[in-house]
């Protein structure tokens, strides 16, 4: 059968969303995301880079373990998964221009429908990013980043490149294959690896020093790959930790910088860190961001939140001010993310079921963050926050301090000056102020 693309309109009645300003009633406009507004030298689309996930918002059918989908989409009623497909693509990208984001993000199996034909597979993603590559030409958005999906197939119940079945470990290789090449044809301007499955159930049956180290060589393989076919981008890891492995091998910042750092990969890569995944690895957004940061490797990141009386990631629109105000700052500081922006991975609730729903959902979400960007702006300008910091480590600018710091003391020498110092005085690391400053400028 021959393939329609482009014939319908799937969000009538909604036109695209414009700024109007924080006095607005119009639950259609933004407030605070004006992508021409001039913030900290760029424009507030440059700093945010906002992109749609195409899973959630486009796939996502509201199931959960207790009932079936009650996302009905109109898109999604095609017998043949090539016209399926298309049809996808097309409200897919009548919301993205609708909302005026300037990128997008999928997985391949978000995209189209997988086959357990390698073969076919790539044939339906070389379609399906032919029809993208024409929907970008119109439209003007781009892809954020492109990632294979290789968790969700049964023959990846025990990972896919850390399974300990090498016959799957070559699918989850031409899985990659296809999806590197589809970003590479897209101009994506990175490429992630999720490890929905890299990780173990149970020590018993895991040799896990062998588990790394097919993960690190999967990764050198894709990354030699992808720069021998022409790709300049950048590769992101995204950090998780327990799902849904009872321990995943790229639980948070820390742990996957040390993995590239000792399997040679930290060149290649920066991080792409979810609000969510930080929150399930008990630590808060900001703190994720820090690390990654003092590294170098604060990249991309993922805009959602968790229910914190849930232990799962829920991965809900962000609406945290304060959360978001904290991780923008981070990034204004360091001058922007290296070479990601900001996604959506987040998905309306079960009982939000109207078409319009998407929009709120992303409308608020972009509002939240482009709030967050004004607030942290605020922040540094006033430098009030900063200078205390400073303040806090003056010790360590000149004399002794600034001679440990530099590796010119010995451990006797410490000694000795803790002879001759005395106690300490005791200096008020002034919390409760610094979170009064923080709430003034919210």
């Amino acid at each position: 059968m021959s393939v329609i693309i482009g014939q319908k309109e799937y969000f009538k009645g909604i036109e695209k969303i414009k700024f109007e300003g924080a006095d607005s009633d119009n639950p259609l406009a933004f407030r605070y995301y004006d992508e021409n507004r001039i913030v900290a030298g760029k424009t507030m689309k440059e700093h945010l880079r906002f992109a749609i996930a195409y899973w959630h918002s486009f796939c996502g059918d509201g199931s959960d373990p207790f009932g079936p989908g009650t996302h009905h989409y109109p898109w999604d009623v095609a017998s043949d998964p090539r016209q399926r497909a298309a049809d996808k693509a097309d409200a897919a990208f009548e919301f993205i221009t609708k909302m005026g984001a300037p990128f997008y993000c999928f997985h391949d199996v978000d995209a189209i429908d997988q086959s357990t034909d390698p073969k076919e597979f790539t044939s339906r993603v070389e379609f399906i990013s032919d029809i993208f590559a024409k929907k970008q030409a119109e439209s003007g958005v781009q892809l954020l980043w492109g990632t294979a999906n290789l968790f969700s197939n049964e023959r990846y119940m025990n990972g896919a490149s850390t399974n300990p079945n090498f016959e799957v470990v070559a699918h989850a290789g031409a899985q990659l294959k296809s999806a590197i090449d589809a970003t590479i044809k897209l101009g994506g301007r990175g490429y992630v690896f999720w490890g929905g499955r890299e990780g173990y159930m149970s020590l018993l049956n895991t040799d896990m020093k062998r588990e790394r180290e097919h993960f690190a060589r999967m990764l050198h393989t894709c990354v030699e790959y992808a720069r021998r076919n022409g790709f300049t981008g950048k590769f992101f890891i995204e950090p998780k930790p327990c799902e849904p492995t009872k321990h995943q091998y790229d639980y948070d910042s820390a742990t996957v910088i040390g993995f590239l750092r000792e399997f040679d990969l930290l060149s290649e890569f920066g991080l792409n860190l979810e609000v969510n995944h930080a929150t399930l690895a008990g630590h808060t957004f900001a703190h994720e961001c820090q690390v990654a940061s003092d590294n170098g490797m604060l990249a991309s990141l993922d805009a959602n939140r968790g229910d914190y009386q849930n232990g799962w990631d829920t991965d809900q629109f962000p609406t945290d001010i304060y959360e978001w105000a904290e991780a923008m700052a981070i990034v204004l500081r360091q001058g922007g993310l290296a070479g990601g922006g900001i996604n959506f991975d987040a998905k309306r609730r079960r009982n939000s079921t109207d078409a319009a729903d998407l929009f709120y959902a992303h409308v608020g979400g972009m509002d939240t963050i482009a709030r967050a960007l004004l607030i942290a702006d605020k922040i540094l300008t006033h430098g009030e926050m900063d200078r205390l910091k400073a303040a806090r480590y003056a010790s360590f600018d000149s004399g002794k301090g600034a001679e440990f710091e530099q590796g010119k003391l010995k451990l006797e020498d410490l000694y000795q000056i803790a002879t001759e110092i005395g106690e300490p005085a005791l200096i008020s690391g002034k919390q409760e102020y610094l979170e009064n400053l923080l709430g003034r400028f919210v």
